[in-house]
C-alpha cells in the first residue's frame, strides 16, 4: 500500500472511531469527519534518535495543578535544525512507539491552541515522525479530558501544516 493510501486509511479509521461514539465527541450526530491539512510527504520523516538519559519528567496538563509523568527517552533533530524531545510512558523500558507532544506556528490559529501529539514508531535507532498523522488531544473536544501540554522545548517556531487541523 502506498504512503498516501496508508494515510487515507488511517484517517478514515479515526473518523469511523469518532463516529462510533467511542472517541471524545459528546455529540456524534452531525459528525462529518475530522479536518486535515492535505497530505504532504515532506512531513513524513525517518530520523535517527539520540538516546537521552532516562529522566522522569512531569508535564503539566490542561487541568490546573495536575501533571502526568513521562520518561524523556530520546531527541531528534528536524531538517532545519530544530530539536524535539521524545517521551515514553513511565515504566515502558522497550517502547514500540514514542510520544511527541508539540506546538508550532499553527497552534491557536489553524490547530488546537495547546498543541498536537504524534505517536512515533521506533525501529532500532530510528523513529518515524509522520506529521501528517499529528492529532489533537482529546481535551480539544471536551474539557472532561486531561491532556499533557507540550514542554517549551517542543515548541517549533515554524508552521507544521500537516496532520489534523481545526474545522473551517
Amino acid at each position: 500500500m502506498s504512503w498516501q493510501a496508508e494515510l487515507e486509511n488511517f484517517r478514515a479509521r479515526k473518523d469511523a472511531y469518532f463516529r462510533s461514539g467511542r472517541g471524545p465527541l459528546e455529540d456524534v450526530q452531525g459528525f462529518a469527519g475530522l479536518s486535515y491539512f492535505p497530505p504532504d510527504p515532506a512531513w513524513n520523516l525517518q530520523l535517527t534518535v539520540e538516546r537521552l538519559p532516562a529522566e522522569v519528567v512531569e508535564l503539566p496538563t490542561t487541568t490546573p495543578d495536575q501533571s502526568q509523568r513521562f520518561v524523556s527517552w530520546g531527541a531528534v533533530t528536524l531538517p532545519g535544525g530544530e530539536r524535539l524531545t521524545l517521551y515514553a510512558r513511565e515504566g515502558d523500558d522497550h517502547p514500540a512507539a514514542l510520544f511527541l507532544p508539540f506546538r508550532d506556528a499553527t497552534s491557536g490559529k489553524t490547530t488546537y491552541g495547546a498543541g498536537r501529539y504524534l505517536d512515533a514508531p521506533l525501529s532500532g535507532e530510528t523513529v518515524r515522525l509522520d506529521f501528517n498523522r499529528a492529532y489533537h488531544p482529546y481535551c480539544a473536544y471536551t474539557p472532561a479530558w486531561t491532556c499533557p501540554l507540550p514542554p517549551a522545548a517542543n515548541w517549533l517556531g515554524r508552521a507544521v501544516e500537516a496532520g489534523e487541523r481545526l474545522s473551517g
